[in-house]
């Protein structure tokens, strides 16, 4: 299924939201800082607002309209084309996919796919927030590439399924696990039918790599639709991972996971009304706590205030977080205590009944045959240069482990860096052209 859209959005310079509240649930249960401050975030930004309340328009008015925007708007906005498609997995899930065909010199016959996967807590419009000369998407559409950005079950885009509820406690039973079976094949294999060519470029973050490497290795008849893999910031091994936030949740994995679920919450960190409201007041540039909204992000993925542009923070806040399921943090909660790249863990009953093993088996990366560019660097604090090496000894056609030249640039900077482009995009497109 394919939609198309065109700018310009008339908001006549007022913009509304009106959004339900649930009613939150008591929970009588004691547990520290950190757990609860997880717990009511993820809480909050599901609850929105009270049913019929009108959220200021003054504050709407003076916000950037980007905020607002969907990626496919946005894509529009920019001045180039926008396309919508939707894929169902082989599991019922249905699928969201934003494709930018051509760029600024227009259509042409025989451009080469690109298939670009956002990372945990985003969506494809991560890859279009800033300037087209700044933004991933904008800079491979004008370097000659037709572009097809992926959406994982569960983010913004990507919640509706052929018989569950978004709001049913068995939509939201997946991980990354289930994202690199399912989601990556189906969005894969409706990209190439609808382009006529045999095999495409990936271009993965975080979470893209993570699920990248479950297809490759679960799936390995898909390594032959991959003209070559570039992950950046890739994200398998974690034992090394320095984000402090990260780290002391993983700590308390279990207890957070049951915490979760006891208040029947299984989505974790939706997009919202409230996230958005709290970025467009909190981290515009006349804000007193815009530093706070720039130090929030660095503590989970490391400093770099040279490299984001603080203008920018609201419509990060717009479209981040966009989503997941909390099996998704589990499973990475998982690996970071097991220092392992495995399966799921049910606990040790039906792990033995579904993996016949009381832990789960390892991913076999000697499978994963495809050409692949590791991009790295040293300031990343959920791809610590450790684990990356470690994931570059167990991959079998690793063609390229490039350190980002920038001691400084961390997680986020692999989409958002006012310099991406000249320390990273640049290398990207260069190796593109040798496959």
């Amino acid at each position: 299924m394919e939609l198309r859209f065109s700018w310009p959005v008339n908001d006549g310079g007022h913009l509304y939201r009106r959004v339900s509240r649930r009613t939150p649930q008591p929970v009588n249960m004691g547990s520290n800082i950190l757990i609860v401050a997880l717990t009511l975030c993820s809480v909050a930004s599901s609850w929105g607002w009270r049913e019929g309340s009108v959220v200021s328009e003054e504050l709407f008015a003076t916000a950037n309209p980007d905020v607002y925007l969907t990626a496919p708007e946005l894509i529009a906005k920019k001045g180039y084309p926008a396309e919508t498609h939707t894929v169902t997995t082989e599991d019922g899930y249905i699928l969201t996919l934003h494709r930018i065909p051509y760029g600024k010199s227009g259509p042409s016959n025989n451009r080469p796919a690109v298939f670009v996967q956002h990372g945990l807590l985003c969506s494809s419009a991560a890859w279009v927030l800033m300037e087209p000369e700044k933004s991933l998407a904008f800079i491979l559409a004008d370097a000659g590439y037709d572009v097809w950005l992926g959406n994982t079950r569960g983010n913004t885009y990507s919640k509706k399924h052929v018989s569950l509820k978004s709001t049913d406690k068995a939509y939201w039973a997946f991980s990354w696990h289930e994202s690199g079976v399912y989601d990556l094949p189906a969005m894969i294999d409706y990209v190439l039918s609808r382009t006529g060519q045999s095999n495409l470029y990936y271009i993965g973050h975080s979470m893209g790599t993570t699920m990248f490497y479950v297809m490759a290795s679960m799936r390995p008849e898909y390594n032959a639709k991959i003209r070559a893999q570039f992950s950046l910031a890739p994200v398998a091994f974690m034992s090394n991972l320095k984000s402090p936030v990260i780290r002391l949740m993983a700590t308390f994995d279990n207890t957070l996971d049951v915490l979760l679920k006891m208040i029947g919450v299984y989505e974790f960190l939706p997009n919202s009304e409230f996230l958005t409201l709290v970025g467009g007041v909190f981290c515009k540039d006349d804000a007193i706590t815009q530093k706070l909204c720039g130090n929030v992000l660095f503590l989970m993925c490391g400093f770099n205030q040279d490299q984001l542009n603080t203008t920018l923070l609201p419509v990060i806040m717009g479209h981040l977080p966009a989503g997941s399921s909390t099996n998704q943090l589990l499973h990475y909660a998982q690996g970071i205590n097991s220092a392992k790249y495995r399966e799921f863990s049910y606990g040790m009953i039906k792990n033995l009944a579904t993996y016949g093993s009381l832990t789960p088996p390892d991913y076999d990366l000697s499978k994963i045959t495809a050409p692949v560019f590791l991009h790295w660097s040293d300031n990343d604090w959920m791809a610590d240069t450790k684990d990356v090496r470690e994931l570059e000894s167990k991959l079998p056609n690793v063609k390229g482990s490039i350190r980002v030249p920038l001691a400084t640039f961390n997680h986020l900077d692999y989409m958002w860096a006012i310099d991406a482009k000249p320390l990273l995009y640049d290398t990207v497109l260069e190796n593109m052209k040798k496959f």
